[in-house]
């Protein structure tokens, strides 16, 4: 998701790695050294090193990563490459870029092991097992606590609130062309307001001085307040576009660590975020492909990835960490659409926010 590299800023960890793993034989004769299957992903990956190593034993394979920026740009990457992919399996292509990936022919299907154990909700390719869904999380507008206390002005609640006069020249948000957490919150509009009136919406919010930049990492680490990258930054937008998941990570990676989350979240904003991972059509290795795509929806993995992704697990009876129900929990009612509509009306929404926001 997302989005949303925390590992300087304080916010996530990165795995920047190319994992070692003991010596077995395959049964074509190779020894584990000489296998390794490449993860293609955004700058938010990230796992345990043990728990990385426990599937690298187990499978025979290391495991190479391949950063790619923004989960965006990622997924545009690899349709550019699809040909001669730079990895076997893709991993960070959400529910508002999933149709651009599928239609481009970016993964070949497989039926991951364990999908039974998948909420079937986040299964938006269940027909075709094109994508296996990894986790799911809420891209809401995240405020600064200190900011508006000692401003004496109570924080927005709802998309409603952000086009007042007490919040203006109060937001940034990301380009809804280039970051998914900015395509998401147009998206959300979308839903909020409808065809007829989401269009209306930004007008209103651009004359509210709402602050557009690339991508998540300048939106929260340098333009944001209350994050710990935006306040070494001197950072003065008390508002930002970001995830329900990220007040948690502020707690846990503060230093010294807060008593208390620094940042809270508008829950009225919320658009609900799903990620999958695929094997890439033209993969070099294909089996140890679907090995770590089995691992991925793992409950190993599941349970694990929470506190190094900040995104929640899709596997039933996963555990979800203390703190993302004390300072992050999942939004009540989020902002969803259809698939087939953002499939739809996407690109023709982008480039009316583009012509409405930036020119």
């Amino acid at each position: 998701m997302q989005n949303k590299t925390f590992v300087a800023a304080a916010v996530g960890l990165g795995l920047v790695a190319l994992s070692a793993c003991g010596s077995s034989a395959d049964e074509k004769g190779t020894t584990a050294e000489s296998k390794t299957v490449t993860l293609v992903s955004h700058d938010s990956w990230a796992v345990s090193k043990s728990v990385l190593a426990d599937f690298e034993k187990q499978s025979g394979y290391r495991v190479k990563v391949l950063k790619d920026g923004d989960a965006g740009q990622a997924v545009n990457k690899a349709i550019l490459t699809k040909d001669h992919p730079q990895g076997d399996v893709f991993f960070g292509v959400d529910n508002t870029l999933l149709s651009r990936a599928l239609d481009n022919g970016l993964f070949q299907p497989y039926e991951a092991k364990g999908l039974d154990q998948v909420d079937a909700r986040y299964q938006l390719d269940a027909a075709k097992h094109r994508v296996t869904p990894v986790d799911f999380g809420d891209i809401c507008v995240n405020y600064d606590k200190a900011y508006f206390t000692e401003h004496e002005l109570a924080p927005p609640a709802t998309f409603d609130d952000l086009v007042k006069p007490a919040y203006k020249d109060l937001l940034v948000t990301e380009n809804a062309a280039t970051s998914s957490p900015g395509l998401g919150f147009v998206l959300g509009t979308a839903a909020q307001y409808g065809d007829a009136g989401w269009e209306g919406y930004w007008k209103k919010l651009r004359a509210n001085g709402v602050k557009v930049v690339d991508g998540w990492d300048q939106a929260y680490n340098e333009e944001f307040s209350g994050s710990a990258g935006g306040k070494k930054a001197k950072a003065d937008r008390p508002l930002v576009v970001s995830y329900a998941s990220s007040p948690p990570a502020e707690v846990v990676f503060g230093d010294p660590k807060p008593a208390t989350a620094p940042t809270g979240v508008a829950t009225g904003t919320c658009f609900r975020q799903v990620e999958f991972a695929g094997l890439l059509d033209n993969a070099a290795d294909a089996r140890g492909g679907k090995a770590l795509i089995d691992f991925l929806i793992s409950k190993k993995f599941q349970q694990d990835m929470p506190l190094n992704m900040f995104v929640y697990p899709v596997v039933k009876g996963a555990a979800v960490p203390a703190e993302f129900t004390q300072y992050g929990p999942a939004a009540e009612h989020p902002e969803t659409m259809d698939p087939a509509k953002i499939a739809d009306r996407r690109d023709q929404w982008v480039k009316s926010w583009t012509s409405l926001v930036l020119k």
